[in-house]
């Protein structure tokens, strides 16, 4: 319509992203970004967290309820379950940087409720930027992306992680960024879709996931 208003997500998050990229400036500019129209609703933008020279980045969907309000990353019950299997895996923590591909909370309320949406395309595309500078200033060795949002953010949005799961996988072509060496990539579940499992599965299920995990950081070796 003439005259309307363009969406915040029309120029993405590049036009806020700084020139240097140390997590420290990073994180600073991300506050103030409106580069889709999520950051109406959130309490505020939920950056990265870990080493800056973790060799294993994680990296989820997008904050929840938890993570919105105390506004870091993997705070909340997804997040507990994802330190159960670090745990389980042997993996230091320590090892990693834990990050989302989405930066603000997206949901629905339900009375006084706030009921977790999964980002559209478009939201996920707009906030890339972010993802790919915070893995230009991390430089990990391993990229394990957790659940689909994750995947598709850096793999594209024809890949499915049933497809894949725990596979290595080369560094997309199509995206450049200033990575040396350039880090392969693993997908596998979201620590809250094993939260949402009630099959007689789960635990299997739960094993596999730690599996994924263990054969992610056997690729550092």
């Amino acid at each position: 319509m003439a005259g309307a208003k363009p969406s915040a997500q029309a120029g993405g998050a590049a036009r806020y992203v700084p020139e240097h990229h140390d997590l420290r400036s990073l994180e600073n500019a991300a506050t103030s970004c409106r580069g889709c129209d999520l950051y109406k609703d959130a309490t505020q933008t939920v950056f990265g967290h870990g080493g800056g020279d973790a060799p294993l980045m994680l990296v989820g969907e997008q904050p929840g309820d938890r993570e919105d309000q105390e506004g870091l990353p993997f705070v909340g019950p997804a997040g507990r379950l994802l330190a159960s299997a670090l745990e389980d895996a042997s993996i230091d923590p320590g090892l990693t940087y834990q990050t989302n591909a989405v930066k603000h909370f997206k949901f629905n309320r339900s009375g006084k409720r706030r009921i977790h949406q999964t980002p559209r395309r478009i939201e996920v595309v707009a906030c890339q930027p972010w993802l790919l500078a915070e893995i230009e200033a991390v430089q990990p060795e391993v990229i394990v992306c957790l659940g689909a949002t994750a995947a598709k953010s850096l793999l594209g949005s024809s890949f499915r992680v049933t497809a894949h799961r725990g596979e290595r996988l080369e560094w997309p072509k199509d995206i450049v960024v200033d990575l040396d060496p350039q880090p392969f990539v693993v997908a596998t579940l979201h620590p809250s879709a094993l939260l949402r499992d009630r099959s007689d599965r789960r635990r299997a299920n739960y094993e596999s996931f730690v599996d994924d995990l263990r054969g992610a950081v056997a690729i550092l070796k």
